[in-house]
């Protein structure tokens, strides 16, 4: 069978420099099997396939998939899914805000004037991250322990480990070796930049690390802990996927309630059909 299929690229306006996500768009009727066989074989970060709700308050449903399993929630899968939504003709029961339905919950989104925002998820854990994983955090990143000013678990369902360099030099001067867990390690610009924070992401999977170009569910988490201890001020722009030739920018503001928003652009840049 022949479904609706896009790809697109997440986190900018400039195809090709932010993070790329596959979207079918008519996910009814696959197993979870052949869903995960799919997302395998796009072999990108995530791959999405959209369904009817089930619940009255969302206005579609997402199983998102990495290349070997499923995530509850994905900070640029719930963006890129919105907008490839909304491009194939997707009406939201509130002209102000769309309501994602997916395995961690309903997310928020809203559109922006440059692009969609969603609402950071809650953390499903927080606080002090143990020395001993510390220590081996550091290892891997080639840096030493003293060199690290700060670490909190921030895992809103991904399993990050958010970890703070004193500047956005020493973060892009990073070459990890195999990393323990997920680590998200931020930096802040000079002051005057137009960018707040440089951010990078890694995770290991086969017996390497992994760098993700950018990621939403990470600066999502990140933001909740940088603004909570006082060293961001919202709104702020992260610059994430320097090194690997791209240049993500994630928008990072809050509401009048207090809650963080992640927002970015969306750009599609392959349209057409998919035999599943």
């Amino acid at each position: 069978m022949l479904r609706p299929f896009t790809e697109v690229d997440v986190f900018t306006a400039t195809p090709y420099y932010g993070n790329a996500l596959a979207v079918v768009l008519d996910g009814e009727g696959l197993t979870a099997e052949e869903m995960q066989r799919f997302a395998a074989w796009t072999n990108l970060a995530e791959t999405t396939f959209l369904l009817p709700p089930t619940t009255p308050e969302a206005d579609y449903r997402v199983r998102i998939f990495t290349a070997s399993a499923e995530l509850p929630f994905a900070g640029h899968p719930t963006l890129g899914t919105c907008h490839a939504w909304l491009e194939a003709g997707g009406a939201p029961r509130d002209a102000d805000e769309i309501v994602q339905e997916c395995a961690a919950g309903p997310v928020r989104v809203r559109r922006t004037g440059d692009g969609l925002a969603f609402q950071a998820p809650p953390l499903v854990r927080s606080g002090p991250v143990e020395e001993p994983l510390l220590d081996r955090i550091a290892g891997a990143l080639g840096i030493r322990r003293a060199d690290i000013v700060d670490a909190e678990w921030a895992d809103n369902g991904p399993g990050w480990v958010a970890v703070l360099l004193a500047d956005a030099d020493a973060v892009l001067a990073l070459r990890p070796g195999l990393v323990p867990c997920k680590v998200g390690v931020a930096g802040p610009h000079p002051e005057g930049s137009p960018h707040a924070f440089e951010v990078r992401a890694f995770t290991h999977a086969h017996g390497s690390t992994i760098e993700d170009p950018v990621t939403g569910s990470l600066n999502a988490s990140m933001a909740q802990w940088l603004l909570r201890t006082g060293r961001a001020a919202a709104p702020y722009v992260a610059s994430q996927g320097t090194v690997l030739g791209r240049s993500g920018r994630v928008r990072i503001s809050t509401d009048e309630q207090g809650a963080v928003w992640v927002g970015g652009s969306v750009v599609t840049c392959v349209s057409g059909r998919v035999a599943l």
